[in-house]
C-alpha cells in the first residue's frame, strides 16, 4: 500500500465509493473492512466526504435489516438504509419521537447502517427465536466497565456539533 502510495491516492479520490474501491482492490479486503476502513479514514484529515452518499452494508445490517422487514418491497440493504436516512425526520415525528442529534447533525449513511447492525446484535439476547441472515446467535464481547470516565471526543470534521 506505501509503495503504491495508497495515501496519495486516497486523498486524491473523488468520493468515499473511490476510496473504498482503491482500499477493497488489496488482497484479504473485502466490503466490510474495505468500507469500514474508508469511513475511519473519512474521519481523519486525508478525505473529507459527505457521509450521506455512499454505503456498503455489512453483515450485521443486513442481518439487522432481515429482522426489521418482512418484505422489503424489492428495496435493497442499501436502499433501506438510504431510506431510513431520508425518512428520518418525518418518522420521528410520526412516531412521536424525540430524537436527539449530536449537535445538528442529523443520522448519516453509516448512523443507520450501524443501528441495523446493532439492532441485529441485541436482537440475538432478547429474541433469539428471530432469525436473521447467518447462522450468528451470540454475541461475541461483552463489556465490562473499567470505571474510568470517557472523554468524549468527536470528528472536527462535525463542526456544528
Amino acid at each position: 500500500m506505501i509503495k503504491e502510495k495508497l495515501p496519495y491516492k486516497l486523498e486524491q479520490s473523488k468520493n468515499m465509493q473511490v476510496s473504498f474501491e482503491l482500499l477493497k482492490s488489496y488482497p484479504s479486503l473485502g466490503d466490510f473492512l474495505a468500507y469500514q476502513y474508508a469511513i475511519d479514514i473519512n474521519y481523519s484529515n486525508i478525505t473529507n466526504f459527505s457521509e450521506s452518499q455512499f454505503v456498503v452494508p455489512g453483515p450485521g445490517a443486513k442481518s439487522g435489516i432481515s429482522k426489521c422487514f418482512s418484505d422489503r418491497g424489492g428495496l435493497t440493504e442499501t436502499e433501506i438504509i438510504k431510506l431510513m436516512v431520508d425518512r428520518q425526520d418525518k418518522d420521528f415525528e410520526r412516531l412521536g419521537l424525540n430524537f436527539e442529534r449530536i449537535g445538528n447533525r442529523p443520522l448519516q449513511l453509516i448512523d443507520c447502517q450501524n443501528i441495523f447492525c446493532e439492532t441485529d446484535k441485541y436482537s440475538r439476547i432478547k429474541h433469539p427465536e428471530i432469525k436473521g441472515i447467518g447462522d450468528r446467535l451470540r454475541i461475541k464481547q461483552n463489556f465490562i466497565s473499567k470505571g474510568k470516565a470517557v472523554d468524549l471526543y468527536l470528528p472536527p470534521k462535525w463542526e456544528y456539533c
